[in-house]
């Protein structure tokens, strides 16, 4: 009933940037609170970003001054700005939200992942 989807992941060198996007489609009625995720091999999955639906950001330390977060409530889309990427950067990158679908309830949905890989 609901999908994100997310694209953006590329391989780009230490110091350049990527912006990914996440798109949600379906029966939705509400979009919530946005994320951005990442998980690197061997490790759990760790926060990257939150966005509420009225704009307010929270970011891993690791990230803070390089990652910014938004989203378009009009293209129920959220989107990671990333500058300054390390190689400690790589992952795999997915987006969740929370929301509500038309005519049900509230639930946390979450994209199929995109991969990013920051080498020289």
């Amino acid at each position: 009933q609901v999908q994100l989807v997310e694209s953006g992941g590329n391989l780009v060198q230490p110091g350049g940037s990527l912006r990914l996007s996440c798109a949600a489609s379906g029966s939705i009625f509400t979009i919530y609170t946005m994320r951005w995720y990442r998980r690197t091999p061997g490790k759990q999955r760790d926060m990257v970003a939150t966005i509420s639906p009225g704009g307010r950001t929270n970011y891993a330390d690791s990230v803070k001054g390089r990652f910014t977060i938004s989203r378009d409530n009009t293209k129920n889309t959220v989107y990671l700005q990333m500058d300054s990427l390390k190689p400690e950067d790589t992952a795999v990158y997915y987006c969740s939200a929370d929301i509500r679908i038309i005519g049900g309830s509230t639930a946390d949905y979450w994209g199929q992942g995109t991969q990013v890989t920051v080498s020289s």
